[in-house]
Formats: C-alpha cells, structure tokens, sequence
C-alpha cells in the first residue's frame, strides 16, 4: 500500500497530513512528540521514497531511524527495524502477543527484523510507546 501522498514535488505539511489522517492524526502527533521528547536530539523529516511509494515520516538519531510514520487514507502505519539485542527486549515486553507474534515472523535481515503496524485505533498507542523506548534504549 503506498502512501497518500505521492506528488514528489509537494513535500507534506502538517495541514494535509491532518486532512489526511483524519481522527488518527492526534496518534500520530501522540507518536512524534513522545519519541522526540525522549531523544531531544532526534530529527524529523519528510522523505520521498521514490514513485512507487511516495512520502514517507522518519524520526532518527545520529545512528539509525527510530520510527517511520508511513501516511494513509484515514490512518497511518508504524514501521520499525530492530536488531538482535532489541528484537529480544521486544519479545521480553509486555507488548501484545499480536505484535510479538509478528515480530517473530519477520524475516531476520542483517539490520535486523522489520515489522509495520497499522494505527487505526488508540488502543496500539502504548505498545507503540513501549516499542519506541526499547528502541532508544538498545
């Protein structure tokens, strides 16, 4: 599924994206403003990810992205990288057996395993949270 916005030469603002993401918009400001509160040097950024995939929202470090923020119709998708010692931390957690269970199907890559989730309802916020400070954390 790609990503609302696919015009490379209109790079997202924060008034279409509210358009949007409709009542989801709040979980995602939810999700930017947690991560960057716990890494105050963290940065946000809009990319383009080439035609097929269009803009795509990425909060990183000075070593990786933390978080990806993949925009929708009406809601967004989480996306996360976690290498082997985080990968464990996540299983260790008390994150839902959903989220656990996907995680565990991801194929392992040499960065890591990969995982999206969607965010429709405000009831994945948490876990959300919980996969963000298992990420800085590792």
């Amino acid at each position: 599924m790609q990503s609302i916005f696919m015009d490379k030469s209109k790079k997202p603002g924060e008034t279409e994206l509210k358009k949007a993401l409709g009542k989801t918009f709040p979980y995602w400001k939810s999700l930017e403003e947690f991560t960057l509160k716990n890494e105050p040097s963290a940065k946000n950024e809009w990319k383009f990810s080439g035609a097929k995939f269009g803009w795509s929202f990425r909060i990183s470090d000075k070593k990786r992205v933390i978080i990806y923020l993949l925009p929708r119709d009406g809601f967004f998708k989480t996306a996360f990288v976690f290498g082997g010692k985080a990968y464990e931390e996540v299983m260790a957690s008390n994150v839902s057996d959903e989220i656990k269970k996907e995680l565990k199907a991801a194929k392992p890559y040499a960065e890591g395993r990969g995982i999206r989730l969607e965010v429709r309802t405000k009831s994945i916020i948490n876990d959300l949270k919980t996969l963000i400070k298992i990420k800085l954390d590792t």
